[in-house]
């Protein structure tokens, strides 16, 4: 596991302070509302999204939910990857104070301490990313990472936990692998405990950024991509070869954006806006979770229809060795990292508590569904 203190290296901090003054220059540009009065503060902050990513469409979300009701007294404005600092330093940038706040996932600060990863690329125990958000705001998980920031990796920054996202496909294939045995081998591109994980399992992880992989898979260098959701897949340029996606993964089960800003920054708001912008997260929180529903049933019927994109369970196999993989990655990291295995106790404790309950009230969603939907076929697996 790669440890880090927390601080920049001299040749990163001299390219924030350069994007710091570009950023500050463009933030001063931009101090109208659309009604032409004077916004009193403006706050810039950059996604780890390109613009085409529907993530980057959660991010322009909650910004405008925090400039509706802020009026002309706080103006948030929303710049996508690459606009001027790569995704993997935002969280440095924010806590130079070269961006006023960034919008991500704490899995994208994983290399610099692996209990970042358990905060939206936990484990799946059998609850998904609305009870984990009850976990932050009720069971002590807020506690923690603010801890993780400031203690543990001496970072000035403050975050906030939104959206519950629906689980991420496993993965989408060139052909699906129909057992865990199948994986063996397979070339897939995956970083930090993805890596890890598809390791585990035998596997070949590829590193490569994000703007590579379809050049890559063009040219028959890997087996597999992993995309985020439907939507994702539908806004990227199409990559034929692609036959089949495997919905369900034992990671990426719960996994929701953070918001983050810089310490001093958001504290020099006065309370009632920085109330705004914490009841701002909680309404995206809601917001994207069901718009999330909306656009992935409809982009994973197009990806079908126009592209031939089979959407197939995945079998169970291979979830049971996803299980078997994250026990060995887990057991090596809270070995080495205490922070890391007292926040997987929590969450484990947070799952003892809600999982029964949870179970006992779920009705038969299959048996409702065959009964007002009899038309409609059952998702077929992926051996079909």
């Amino acid at each position: 596991m790669v440890r880090m203190n927390g601080r920049p290296s001299a040749a990163r901090r001299g390219f924030l302070r350069r994007a710091g003054a570009a950023t500050a220059g463009l933030a001063a540009a931009s101090t109208a509302s659309a009604t032409g009065a004077k916004v009193e503060q403006v706050l810039r902050i950059q996604g780890a999204w390109h613009a085409r990513d529907v993530f980057h469409e959660y991010a322009l979300d909650f910004a405008r939910r925090v400039n509706d009701m802020t009026g002309d007294r706080l103006r948030m404005e929303v710049i996508p990857a690459g606009a001027s600092i790569k995704p993997q330093d935002l969280l440095d940038a924010v806590h130079q104070g070269s961006l006023d706040g960034c919008h991500g996932t704490a899995s994208l600060w994983s290399l610099r301490n692996a209990a970042f990863s358990l905060f939206g690329e936990a484990p799946a125990m059998g609850i998904g990313a609305d009870a984990l958000l009850g976990w932050l705001r009720y069971g002590g998980g807020a506690d923690l990472y603010a801890d993780l920031l400031l203690r543990q990796m001496n970072l000035q920054v403050v975050s906030f936990f939104s959206g519950a996202l629906p689980p991420r496909p496993l993965g989408w294939f060139r052909r699906a692998p129909a057992s865990a045995a199948a994986i063996h081998g397979m070339r897939v591109p995956a970083r930090g405990f993805d890596a890890d994980l598809w390791r585990e399992m035998g596997a070949k992880p590829v590193t490569l950024d994000e703007a590579a992989v379809p050049a890559m898979f063009a040219a028959g260098k890997l087996d597999a991509v992993l995309l985020s959701s439907p939507s994702t897949a539908r806004r990227m340029p199409a990559m034929p070869g692609i036959t089949a996606c495997l919905l369900q993964s034992q990671t990426h089960a719960a996994e929701f954006f953070e918001i983050s800003f810089n310490r001093k920054r958001f504290d020099a708001l006065p309370a009632d806006l920085q109330a705004v912008i914490r009841n701002a997260a909680d309404a995206a929180s809601s917001d994207a979770q069901w718009k999330s529903r909306f656009q992935h049933s409809g982009d994973a019927a197009w990806l079908e229809r126009s592209r031939g994109i089979r959407m197939v369970k995945t079998p169970p196999d291979i979830l049971r060795a996803q299980m078997r993989a994250w026990t060995r990655v887990l057991e090596r990291h809270s070995a080495s990292n205490p922070f890391f295995e007292k926040v997987l106790a929590s969450q484990q404790g947070w799952a003892k508590r809600v999982y029964p309950r949870l179970r006992d009230e779920a009705t038969a969603a299959a048996m409702a569904h065959a009964y007002w939907q009899p038309g409609l076929a059952s998702r077929p697996g992926a051996g079909r």
